[in-house]
């Protein structure tokens, strides 16, 4: 699967099309942990909101953001009734904590990081709903296909969020960050979930 065209300048690397299969093959783990996604995407804006109070346009469109992303919980959960797919605690994959790692701490950079960071996780999630979408049956299908507009809006948002706070000086940290990303997306993976890289019994097998 190649990268859709609109984020073919954010992300370095598609999502394996063996991922992809074997999402599809184990979607009530899927679905458990999107979970937990669209609650750490939302705790990501309020963190932002508590973080720079002073940015007001800033926190105004995290607010809303945050607002959005508990809606997408919330659908999620109904969902997983929906299906009798039942809650349990997933250790989180490598992938968030990854990233983070490669935030600067140290203000101004570090706010920049961030927002990049958002832009590049919005847009592997919109990838892998438009994956995902045509191989799950209904209501899955429906449901990640409807989803995929929200999370490029997301992206879209985060990068002009970036732009506008620093511009000319955002396109070279990008580069940085989104190889880091592809690598995780790309390598084995000693977990599946939502954001990770390839099943290691996948590579072991292969």
């Amino acid at each position: 699967m190649s990268l859709p065209l609109q984020f073919a300048d954010t992300l370095l690397e598609p999502t394996p099309d063996a991922w992809f299969d074997y999402a599809a093959a184990h979607w009530q783990i899927l679905l458990v942990d999107h979970a937990n996604c669209e609650k750490k995407a939302a705790s990501t804006a309020l963190s932002l909101i508590f973080t720079y109070p002073e940015d007001m346009d800033l926190t105004e469109r995290m607010s809303r953001l945050a607002r959005e992303e508990l809606r997408h919980f919330e659908q999620v959960q109904r969902l997983m009734q929906q299906l009798k797919v039942p809650f349990t605690r997933l250790p989180p994959s490598r992938y968030g904590e990854s990233l983070r790692k490669v935030i600067h701490r140290e203000e101004p950079a570090r706010l920049l990081d961030i927002l990049l960071c958002g832009a590049l996780i919005e847009a592997r999630s919109c990838e892998r709903f438009m994956g995902l979408a045509p191989r799950l049956s209904e209501p899955l299908q429906s449901f990640y296909a409807g989803l995929a507009a929200s999370e490029a809006r997301h992206h879209g948002l985060y990068l002009r969020l970036a732009e506008q706070r620093y511009s000319g000086q955002w396109q070279e940290r990008l580069q940085y960050l989104r190889a880091a990303e592809a690598q995780l997306i790309t390598s084995p993976d000693p977990l599946f979930r939502f954001h990770s890289g390839l099943p290691m019994e996948l590579s072991e097998a292969g």
